[in-house]
């Protein structure tokens, strides 16, 4: 059952289960999608038995999301990527249950293939506040080091439907946007120099073979680790939280979106989400020139969503010549 939806001619959001919504929208429709599933009970969205976030067990969860990857399988065209926002999960007992190996097999499944992944930094004690993981607190060192654990990083997990993608993902002029907070990391600078001075000398170069600006960010880009992702470059809400997802932490960083959505798509393609939450992967599908499709269960998560995109064809509309690379103004 569908609760809502609104429609526009840059985008379409859903209050409902993904389960309904899925089933209706065409074979091969699908261009790019990129969530963040409920991670088997780790975090608690909602109260409603159609949340995969209340199975009863990580086998009942696995047998859920499954539905759902079939269903992605399905939409996505032949070539083109679905890309999984996930992590371990800590269990009790100091132990970790390996969530990603699961993603894999069912996607495997269901016709696509493993094709890449990065890693996002966490910086320790900030994971180790929000969290209180037991592993991260320094008396461990002391007392038995053996009990110490990683500040468990976000993991990407990219997947390409199989088959040959028919349109070719292309930057003619190279890459001409940076999300993130470090461009040129110290290490580099001796290579391209500061950021003010690339963006100054290639910001109107027409030919990718000697954007060196562009050559830099896809450097970063191409890194396995994404270590500037800013964290609080998020969409607003906390508005969206009610009782039942007390939990529940932070939406995915548009930093990450943003990488993602200029990686593997063109403008004008639909890029969806499943798990829409307050919008942020569909804010950054239409800031991007995109048409973007999301659901959501969760009502209040729906409502801020809407709020959210209300501004989202404003996001770059003050950038020019002289802002459109300069990474502190996106």
């Amino acid at each position: 059952m569908i609760k809502d939806q609104l429609l526009t001619d840059t985008y379409a959001i859903y209050n409902s289960d993904c389960m309904y919504v899925l089933p209706t929208l065409p074979d091969a429709s699908i261009d790019l999608s990129i969530y963040s599933p409920p991670f088997a009970g780790l975090y608690n969205y909602s109260s409603s038995e159609n949340d995969f976030s209340n199975c009863e067990s990580k086998e009942q969860f696995l047998a859920q999301y499954e539905f759902l990857i079939e269903q992605m399988g399905r939409v996505t065209k032949p070539g083109r990527m679905t890309i999984v926002h996930c992590q371990h999960i800590p269990e009790k007992g100091n132990k970790l249950w390996h969530f990603p190996s699961h993603i894999l097999e069912m996607h495997e499944r269901h016709g696509f293939e493993f094709f890449d992944e990065r890693y996002i930094w966490k910086e320790p004690l900030a994971v180790a506040l929000r969290t209180r993981a037991q592993g991260l607190q320094h008396k461990w060192v002391v007392k038995d080091s053996t009990k110490t654990r990683s500040a468990l990083g976000d993991i990407l997990m990219i997947f390409r439907k199989k088959g040959e993608n028919q349109v070719p993902v292309t930057h003619p002029k190279g890459f001409t946007r940076y999300a993130g907070a470090i461009p040129v990391p110290p290490y580099l600078e001796h290579l391209y120099g500061n950021w003010g001075a690339l963006v100054d000398r290639y910001k109107n170069c027409q030919d990718p073979r000697e954007n060196k600006m562009s050559q830099i960010i896809f450097r970063r880009y191409a890194s396995v680790f994404w270590d500037d992702i800013r964290v609080d470059n998020v969409l607003s809400y906390k508005e969206g939280k009610d009782e039942d997802d007390e939990k529940h932490v932070h939406p995915l960083q548009l930093d990450v979106i943003d990488r993602c959505m200029d990686m593997y798509s063109n403008p004008g393609e639909v890029v969806l989400t499943p798990f829409m939450g307050v919008g942020s992967e569909v804010y950054g599908a239409v800031s991007y020139g995109r048409f973007g499709i999301g659901i959501e269960l969760k009502e209040s998560y729906y409502k801020q969503a809407i709020k959210n995109l209300k501004d989202v064809k404003s996001r770059f509309a003050a950038d020019d010549a002289a802002t459109l690379f300069d990474s502190q103004s996106i």
